[in-house]
């Protein structure tokens, strides 16, 4: 009977131990912290995130319009930042005349009214279209974004020429290491573009080529993320650290950040000792293959008065005022 007692004092002292050495009170709360707001596509129309596959149309299933902007275009980026991103993600596809079109869509056929792949086109063919045309919130009957997107497709240069003091994530669609050397190559004939690229990710192979030729970028990848996440919900209660959380970005869902050791403060603590930030997005949901934001003032309302890093929005013209009165 007393080994048994004193077995189970024993694990209560450890679980007690552990417990306290993972505590997140352990590290005062910053007098400032830091926040910035990354506006993913811009200001854009948002979707219904139900049953989402990699190659559901979006546009074919968004929500009543309460704006006009559209992903991915010079207006929808000059209103983002005016909303308060400090960082707007844009996607880019390599056009066949050698330049970088400012797209999502790996075809043309969901949202506009071309057709075929981006990439199999040239960048004057790609300006003639109407990035509006396939937007429907009523299953096909009106199109009410429709005629608005006539010529709203710009090159990388275009948007770099025009916001050259702002900050940008650039997000490669393809696994084509090429692309990184375009981007490089951008960058060596317009110098003074080089603060506006904060980071690029996607396609593992273009995005570490193109840190490797441009350097200090803000880079990770999908595998990565991963092994950052899991290597540290297993053994991050010991203070150890994984090798993929070591000088890199960490996107960590919302609702998956409180079961990280340590959060919130002590988690960042050790993530910024390891050379790392932190991503905060949206809620994981399982099945969802896209990237969820915090684009609700509920959900903004769980980011910890302590976070510091960067906040990943879909619906930056909402949030970006919300966090702003805060």
């Amino acid at each position: 009977m007393k080994k048994r007692y004193r077995t189970l004092v024993g694990v209560f002292v450890v679980l007690g131990g552990v417990y306290v050495f993972n505590s997140s009170w352990r590290i005062p709360t910053p007098l400032d912290p830091q926040v910035e707001l990354i506006a993913h596509r811009g200001i854009h129309q948002t979707f219904d995130r139900v049953g989402l596959e990699n190659d559901t149309c979006t546009a074919e299933r968004i929500t009543p319009p309460t704006h006009r902007f559209l992903e991915n275009s010079i207006p929808s980026m000059q209103a983002a930042f005016a909303a308060g991103a400090a960082i707007v993600e844009l996607d880019v596809h390599p056009t066949t005349d050698g330049q970088f079109a400012v797209i999502h869509d790996w075809t043309l056929d969901c949202r506009s009214d071309g057709t075929g792949e981006t990439r199999s086109h040239d960048m004057a063919y790609l300006r003639t279209l109407d990035i509006g045309y396939g937007y429907t919130a009523d299953g096909g009957t009106t199109f009410p974004l429709r005629g608005s997107g006539i010529g709203l497709i710009p090159e990388l240069k275009d948007v770099l020429a025009a916001f050259s003091d702002r900050r940008f994530l650039v997000n490669f669609k393809s696994n084509d290491t090429r692309e990184g050397d375009m981007l490089a190559a951008l960058l060596v004939d317009h110098p003074e573009w080089r603060p506006a690229v904060w980071g690029a990710y996607g396609g593992d192979a273009p995005t570490f080529r193109a840190n490797e030729l441009i350097g200090d970028l803000a880079v990770w990848s999908r595998r990565g993320l991963m092994d950052c996440l899991l290597g540290y919900a297993a053994l991050g209660w010991t203070g150890f650290m994984p090798e993929a959380c070591q000088d890199t970005i960490i996107m960590v869902p919302i609702n998956a950040a409180p079961w990280l050791w340590g959060w919130p403060n002590l988690f960042l603590q050790r993530i910024e000792d390891a050379g790392s930030q932190v991503i905060l997005l949206g809620p994981y949901t399982s099945g969802d293959p896209g990237t969820a934001g915090i684009d609700t003032v509920d959900v903004l309302a769980q980011v910890p008065d302590s976070f510091e890093g960067y906040l990943w929005t879909n619906k930056i013209e909402l949030i970006g005022p919300a966090w702003g009165a805060r």
